[in-house]
């Protein structure tokens, strides 16, 4: 088998692995199995946000804060109040949910680096109970736990009026 053929064997073959050996990159687990450092791609990390939204529209804020970091800030859209205990977010999203709010990103700018990632831009919330929508800027930093992406910092804020 010449290389090339041999080169391309071994991209397909991960490929089809989906490359989970030790000294993949996208592996998070090093050959002794420590923890090491992952790269998302901008739809992993973009798809962090369908997650977040999919939570609101359960209507329960504790599967709201699951998606963030133990030791995170939310700086909410509709509170001039710094969450930062688990109690404090749920505090705030059990408020938020009454209104059954659904986001839609309107622009984003992801960044990524070693098991951090800051997805940030313009969102519109709709509001079904009310039928508001409010315009917001946001930005989520996500950080790598070991086991998956979780939200340590989240800012919102409605953007000002015209």
């Amino acid at each position: 088998m010449n290389r090339l053929a041999s080169g391309l064997l071994v991209i397909v073959s991960l490929l089809i692995t989906g490359c989970t050996t030790p000294t993949c990159p996208r592996n998070p687990c090093a050959r002794d199995g420590t923890e090491r450092s992952v790269s998302p791609t901008e739809p992993e990390i973009a798809a962090l946000f369908d997650r977040w939204n999919q939570s609101l529209q359960s209507g329960d804020p504790k599967q709201v804060v699951a998606n963030y970091a133990e030791s995170s800030i939310l700086l909410p859209t509709l509170s001039s109040r710094p969450r930062l205990t688990g109690a404090e977010k749920e505090d705030y999203f059990r408020h938020f949910l009454e209104n059954r709010p659904s986001g839609e990103i309107i622009m984003r700018q992801i960044q990524i680096g070693r098991d951090m990632a800051v997805d940030t831009g313009l969102y519109t919330f709709l509001f079904a109970r009310t039928g508001a929508k409010v315009r917001a800027r946001y930005s989520f930093a996500y950080r790598w736990d070991g086991k998956q992406w979780l939200i340590i910092s989240h800012h919102s804020s409605a953007l000002p009026e015209k």
